[in-house]
């Protein structure tokens, strides 16, 4: 049985969604080349959440969404916020900033474009871009030399928090009044 537990917990651990029984069984099934009865996971599901229900594990198995994943225990809430608050301090330099911003309002653009608008060589800002997979090269230009023009990805969508590029701010969301003193309320 354990054999089969070690399964269980391997896919319930490498599943990005909760993962069903019947999934489970699919997995095993293709593996094995023989049907693995619903009632024998179940067994393993529930033995598996019993060892993880002790103190020595971080980390438990939940039934969610009609599936199991793992989750950490409420207990280590804490020191997880602190990673993660750190983990969203390493920020994009104002140079990849910079150039993100020109990729993502001026999509489709060149490399050269955007170090005609920057005004410096970008080859090293792109290329960190595109490993971060915040840009993709989406074909090459119709002009001289059939440059790579490049455009923004889903990756850059959601780090930015948006659903579409018409939710970027525009240029006037950014814009100062101009002549005016005091508060807009005084008369």
């Amino acid at each position: 049985m354990d054999f089969l537990q070690n399964h269980v917990e391997a896919l319930i651990f490498c599943a990005a969604q909760p993962i069903k029984q019947e999934e489970i069984q699919a997995c095993l099934a293709e593996m094995f080349d023989a049907e693995v009865p619903l009632e024998d996971i179940a067994r393993a599901i529930g033995q598996l959440q019993e060892r993880y229900q002790s103190d020595s594990f971080a980390i438990e198995i939940a039934k969610v969404g009609g599936g199991y994943l793992f989750y950490s225990k409420p207990a280590y809430q804490a020191s997880i916020g602190i990673m993660l608050k750190q983990q969203s301090k390493k920020r994009m330099s104002n140079s990849a900033l910079e150039t993100l911003s020109i990729i993502a309002y001026k999509q489709p653009i060149t490399k050269s474009e955007v170090e005609r608008i920057r005004g410096v060589n970008c080859d090293y800002t792109v290329q960190k871009l595109l490993e971060k997979e915040l840009i993709e090269i989406k074909g090459k230009s119709e002009s001289v030399g059939k440059p790579l023009i490049y455009g923004t990805t889903r990756n850059f969508m959601e780090y930015f928090g948006i659903n579409d590029l018409k939710e970027l701010p525009t240029p006037k969301d950014f814009a100062a009044e101009e002549n005016t003193i005091g508060d807009q309320g005084e008369d």
